[in-house]
């Protein structure tokens, strides 16, 4: 009850920030988001018996969203894909320097190494991906984009969660994942692809739809024309396999940590990790789209 409670209140919440929400405000919650996964990721690093540089890593992310929300919202109202990139990888870039310096201050000389190295996974793993997001709302079609990404991610776990259940027998890495089956991995796979193509097949009606309740802004809306059937099972097959990849190296890292959920931040669904695991690998999939859609 308290799983399906929390999806009635959060997933609305969702659609309309994507959908409709100024770049700045998705920049600020999905910033905040960030930096409560990176926390619970850090949290996860205590159990390897690393100690993080907690604050450095939250004033890093929150530095970075604002840099990519402000660039979005009053630079050039689109933040030109080479820019991002540079920014995005610029920040990759820095971070090992900056917390290896950071983590000099430690007493225990044996430490600094391990805590600059969560720190650093934590931006890379966690905050770079979910701004690759940021920048996707402010590009071609961004809010359809959006939400096409997590029609596509939420429909791959539904299908694969309930076939497993249903007819699973084949494990697909039982020291890793025990639940997971093959069986359910492919039909999380045609479920992707088959909800995908129902999307973007029919984005623009889709598009229109929403606009004339007022529900996402023209700007974000996808107005083009179809795109060719082979690019749309391609797209959506390789968001599937990036989502299910994300999902099980969540579930190595937890664990390897001997925990079951990387929080309890949001009730019957465990942390803010255990729910967006799939979309941290799923993000620079579409970004990658996104992007090329842009610049050809």
């Amino acid at each position: 009850m308290k799983r399906v409670a929390t999806a009635v209140v959060l997933i609305p919440l969702v659609l309309i920030l994507i959908l409709r929400a100024p770049v700045l405000l998705i920049a600020a919650v999905v910033g905040i988001v960030a930096i409560l996964t990176a926390r619970e990721l850090l949290g996860l690093a205590k159990h390897y018996r690393v100690d993080p540089l907690h604050m450095p890593t939250y004033i890093f992310i929150a530095v970075m969203f604002a840099a990519v929300g402000i660039g979005l919202q009053y630079q050039t109202q689109v933040l030109d894909v080479g820019t991002t990139m540079l920014l995005l990888l610029g920040a990759a870039a820095f971070a090992p320097f900056l917390f290896l310096a950071i983590s000099m201050s430690r007493r225990e000389l044996p430490r600094c190494f391990p805590a600059a190295t969560a720190s650093v996974l934590a931006i890379t793993y966690a905050a770079i991906p979910l701004a690759l997001l940021v920048v996707v709302s402010g590009l071609w079609a961004g809010g359809l984009l959006l939400l096409y990404l997590l029609l596509v991610v939420w429909a791959g776990d539904t299908f694969a969660y309930y076939t497993g259940r249903a007819i699973g027998r084949h494990k697909l890495a039982p020291r890793i994942s025990p639940g997971k089956t093959w069986e359910g991995t492919i039909a999380s796979f045609a479920g992707s692809v088959i909800v995908g193509w129902a999307v973007l097949a029919h984005a623009r009606q889709i598009s229109e739809a929403l606009m004339s309740i007022h529900v996402l802004t023209r700007e974000r809306a996808f107005l083009a024309e179809p795109l060719p059937l082979a690019s749309i099972i391609v797209l959506s097959a390789l968001i599937n396999v990036a989502a299910q990849l994300g999902d099980l190296v969540e579930s190595l890292i937890k664990r390897g940590a001997g925990v079951k959920d990387s929080g309890a931040l949001l009730p019957g669904h465990g942390g803010m990790l255990d729910r967006i695991d799939a979309l941290l690998f799923a993000a620079p999939v579409l970004w990658y789209y996104a992007a090329w859609r842009v610049m050809s």
